[in-house]
């Protein structure tokens, strides 16, 4: 698209930036579930607009429900039905535009606002009284103003509990420029300096208690207004822009000019300036607008940091916010502010920017409004699919960018059904990462991981349609995600930062955001259906054979078996192409492709060492794959552990993602096996088999988002070990996990380049037996009698 033209479709009509009455802005694209809008805020500044609105949206869910089995079975009944039902949830949607786009925005909101009963709009911002008339007016709304500061911080809150990856340290010509934060157990306190026409200092202390501690004249419009004098240039980001390509030493003093290098006795480098446009009294010399662009740049900005710096020692704070106007994801302000901290405090202060700062007024603004909702009960997840990322800050990558404000620009956010806190066993839930890779500061890997999964379109698209073929617009559908998983791979491959951190978990969640936005909620759940139907009738015979080994032969054999079961993941396309073209591909078939002992990580002689010992109190199990892994590898296993004393809780999917079992899927599935098995069937009725949701949606795992109810479950058990099955959970995420109890990790390796990088081969076996430092285990001398 040429950069007179908007991201949405809308043309610039002249310099003015007024706009063409007949543009129509594409709802799709823009102002998405306008037409079950509830309720509205909208924060003007003194250039942008940004808009809060919340929908309720209805897509399709996949439902599970077991059929009645009293009745005599014939041979190829299914075990459940699969229907596909409507289902209503709420988001949250934010638009960022230029304040003269706002009459044309205004009217289509106007237009296409149909089912609200709502009667006030929630507005902050300097430029809330400006425009008050002008949305009375055109959306018959009564505009209720709130204090401006309030709704920043409450915005601030919002974010960092909700975004994964919302903070960032920048650092400048890194690999990666941008270093994410995950989300923080406890965001408090910190200092948040918002940078607009001024700046101002606030501590805050929790979810209401704030101060303004500080401020000064000096900020966002110091920066313009004097930029313009200096430069007849009256645009912000134009100013940016110049600033980009000047070179400040031109028009500053440094050190080394008064003192000939550096001032050692004093901890001074001689490339330090020493006076911002100390040099600028030369008679008879001119400057470039770039140059002085520049320098006034670092000037406010090291301003800024050094009153940050202050602060932040004076209430003895670490962490420093940043955001306002002034800030916009600029790299020269950026680098600035951080090298003035990282000066001035010897880098025991954090100089951390956020990926939304735009938004933080117009979030705030809207939970003020939806207060009786009580929004932050819930937990929040960015969607990827209709979120714009956050953009280049490069020039040689968009030179034009940074001229192009008007872009709408959009966040959207999902309310998630349950509330999502730690595990409580995470060693410190403050330093857990999640992800083993960033692919961000990994060019090799993420070029990699974006042609595989390129390379996975087709079948998915193949996948999904196939998942519904009574519905003949399916097709279209498919190719309607094609295009926009594709548009998201292009971005993420010039742009590895827009969303945060870019990981393997990352890019199988878009691609699941993206498959949910048009209606394809579980396209693995047929081959789900079919797969546990077949695995549960061989269940009775593979426990047979267990309990036919000694105790010692057994313990192998269950591993094993969980590695073979492992294998079947349709998620990974070394095993999808031999499923497809192979459907007499089976259990005995997986164990064969296991790489023989000393796998290429083995810790099995520990475990079984362990296994001597007394019995763990209570096992957390976070299951994988549908099928043969669920039923063949994880039950068996399960079995053996309650026989040994081991109450197990067993953590499955709340929603669906890839064939990854859920648990709707799992209570039908441990209910028959119950049925066969004396062994599940007293444990469930004792309460010692538990099977609770994770509270994820995703084939990868973050243990710093999860559902309240487990959470709750691990500390009431007392689980003293947890175990992570595949790929996704085990190598992808929390490869390097520190827990604070004993852990199992084990996964099959189904990816050649992966396993080329690990140092081994396709079907190699990560099996982790990991202790926590100081934790003390037991072995007995004998070995224990399990019954059989």
């Amino acid at each position: 698209m040429s950069t007179s033209k908007m991201a949405a479709g809308c043309e610039r009509v002249d310099s003015s930036h007024s706009m063409d009455k007949s543009i129509t802005l594409p709802p799709n694209e823009i102002f998405r579930n306008l037409e079950n809008a509830k309720r509205f805020a909208i924060d003007i500044g003194g250039s942008l607009t940004k808009l809060a609105y919340y929908s309720t949206v209805q897509h399709k869910v996949a439902k599970v429900r077991s059929f009645d089995h009293t009745a005599k079975e014939t041979e190829g009944d299914p075990l459940y039905e699969i229907s596909m039902q409507e289902e209503v949830s709420a988001r949250l949607h934010f638009i960022k535009f230029e304040n003269a786009y706002i009459e044309t925005c205004l009217d289509f909101i106007k237009d296409h606002l149909v089912n609200t009963d709502t009667k006030v709009i929630k507005a902050t911002g300097g430029g809330a009284h400006k425009f008050k008339d002008l949305i009375e007016k055109k959306l018959k709304l009564r505009v209720d103003k709130e204090d401006e500061m309030t709704c920043l911080i409450k915005g601030c809150n919002f974010v960092l509990r909700n975004i994964t990856h919302e903070a960032f340290v920048y650092v400048k010509h890194a690999d990666s420029e941008f270093r994410f934060q995950n989300t923080h157990p406890d965001i408090f306190p910190y200092l948040l300096i918002n940078i607009g026409s001024g700046v101002s200092i606030f501590k805050v202390e929790s979810e209401d208690t704030f101060e303004r501690v500080g401020g000064s004249s000096i900020g966002g419009g110091t920066f313009w207004g004097l930029g313009a004098l200096l430069t007849k240039t009256k645009r912000f980001d134009e100013l940016l822009q110049l600033a980009s390509k000047g070179q400040h030493t031109n028009v500053d003093m440094l050190v080394k000019d008064i003192y000939g290098g550096s001032y050692g006795s004093l901890g001074l480098t001689g490339d330090l300036i020493a006076s911002s446009f100390g040099k600028s009294a030369t008679p008879d010399k001119e400057f470039s607008k770039e140059d002085m662009a520049k320098s006034l740049l670092h000037m406010i900005s090291n301003d800024i940091g050094q009153l940050a710096c202050l602060y932040a020692r004076l209430h003895n704070l670490t962490r420093v916010y940043f955001g306002g106007f002034f800030i916009r994801g600029h790299p020269v302000t950026m680098h600035t502010i951080t090298y003035s901290i990282n000066f001035f405090t010897k880098g025991e202060v954090q100089a951390l920017f956020l990926r939304h700062e735009g938004y933080l007024g117009t979030i705030g603004a809207f939970l003020k409004g939806a207060e009786e909702d009580n929004p932050n009960q819930y937990s929040w997840g960015e969607n990827y699919a209709g979120s714009s990322g956050l953009m280049s800050t490069s020039p040689d990558l968009n030179p034009m960018q940074r001229a192009r404000s008007g872009t709408f620009d959009m966040l959207e956010m999902d309310r998630l059904e349950r509330q999502l806190v730690n595990l409580p066993l995470l060693q410190d839930p403050s330093s857990y990462i999640p992800d083993t890779v960033d692919l961000s500061e990994d060019a090799l890997a993420r070029e990699y991981w974006l042609y595989c999964f390129e390379e996975a379109l087709d079948g998915v698209v193949k996948r999904a349609v196939a998942s519904q073929p009574d519905l003949p617009e399916a097709a279209e559908r498919a190719e309607k995600f094609r295009h926009k998983y594709q548009h998201k791979l292009q971005t993420l491959r010039h742009q590895p930062f827009a969303y945060g951190s870019l990981t393997v978990r990352s890019l199988l969640d878009t691609r699941e955001h993206c498959l949910n936005e048009f209606n394809f909620p579980d396209p693995y759940s047929k081959i789900k259906q079919g797969e546990n139907d077949m695995a549960l009738k061989y269940f009775q015979k593979a426990v047979k054979s267990l309990e036919e080994l000694s105790w010692e032969q057994r313990q192998f054999a269950l591993v094993r078996g969980l590695l073979a079961g492992n294998v079947f993941d349709w998620g990974a396309k070394a095993v999808s192409d031999v499923l497809e073209s192979d459907p007499e591909f089976g259990f005995e078939h997986a164990k064969l492709q296991l790489e023989d002992r000393p796998w290429l990580v083995d810790a099995y002689d520990q475990w079984l060492e362990r296994l001597k010992g007394p019995p763990h109190k209570c096992a957390l199990f976070f299951v994988d794959n549908s099928g043969i892994d669920i039923i063949l590898g994880v039950f068996p296993f399960v079995r053996e552990l309650l026989c040994r004393g081991t109450e197990v809780v067993l953590a499955s999917n709340s929603s669906p993602a890839l064939n990854d079992v859920t648990n709707s899927e799992l209570q039908i599935l441990t209910e028959r096996i119950a049925a066969m098995d004396l062994v599940i069937q007293s444990a469930v009725k004792e309460d010692r088999l538990t099977l609770v949701q994770s509270g994820s949606s995703s084939p990868c795992l973050d243990l710093s988002r999860l559902d309240k109810v487990l959470a709750g479950v691990v500390r009431e058990r007392h689980v003293d070990l947890v175990i992570i099955e595949g790929m996704g959970r085990a190598i992808h995420t929390n490869y390097y996990a520190i827990l604070s109890c004993e852990s199992l990790k084990m996964a099959v390796i189904k990816n050649s380049w992966l396993a080329d990088r690990l140092g081994g081969k396709l079907f190699s076996v990560v099996f982790k037996y990991e202790v926590p430092p100081g934790h003390k285990t037991t072995t007995l001398d004998h070995v224990p009698v399990t019954p059989s």
